[in-house]
């Protein structure tokens, strides 16, 4: 049996207990059923349930969810739509998110997918500052695709700050 206060107040019949818990005006919560003998604690559990959720709604608000962004290309993709399209996967990037950038092959294109592969490996080479690829480019039906995510940074920045701090 635990107290309000957290104090222990040693083994006790449960009836017992129940009478403190309605003395103080709070209920007798059994906090650890399995243990021998059952552990008890008074407290006031509508209190406790409302803490709880405000702990979960912070969790929540804290968590970021992050999305899988799709940016397709062709085959024949002009230099202007190229750029256009690899700015967005920058914004994509620094908002949080992992791009999927995809070739889409139709008819004959197919016969060559050295291009699509050397498009999306320019790519990871141009955006290789800010993303890492997740996966190498590889070809599954008449799609070739590659997984892309933002580069870790924390690591990277702390190490060259550290030595003049400790040299000064």
């Amino acid at each position: 049996m635990i107290d309000d206060n957290g104090q222990q107040l040693g083994i006790m019949a449960p009836p017992q207990a129940l009478v403190i818990a309605k003395q103080k005006n709070l209920d007798l919560v059994e906090i650890s059923p399995t243990a021998v003998p059952p552990v008890c604690r008074i407290m006031d559990f509508g209190k406790y349930q409302y803490q709880e959720q405000k702990r979960t709604r912070e969790a929540r608000r804290n968590q970021k969810v992050i999305l899988v962004k799709e940016i397709k290309f062709r085959p024949k993709v002009d230099e202007h739509d190229y750029q256009f399209k690899r700015k967005h996967i920058e914004r994509f990037l620094e908002d949080g998110d992992k791009v999927k950038a995809t070739i889409f092959f139709r008819g004959r294109e197919m016969a060559h997918p050295e291009i699509g592969r050397r498009i999306l490996e320019r790519l990871v080479n141009e955006l290789a500052d800010v993303a890492i690829a997740e996966t190498m480019p590889r070809l599954e039906g008449n799609q070739m695709h590659t997984i892309l995510s933002k580069r870790p940074q924390s690591g990277g920045r702390s190490k060259p700050a550290a030595p003049p701090a400790t040299a000064g």
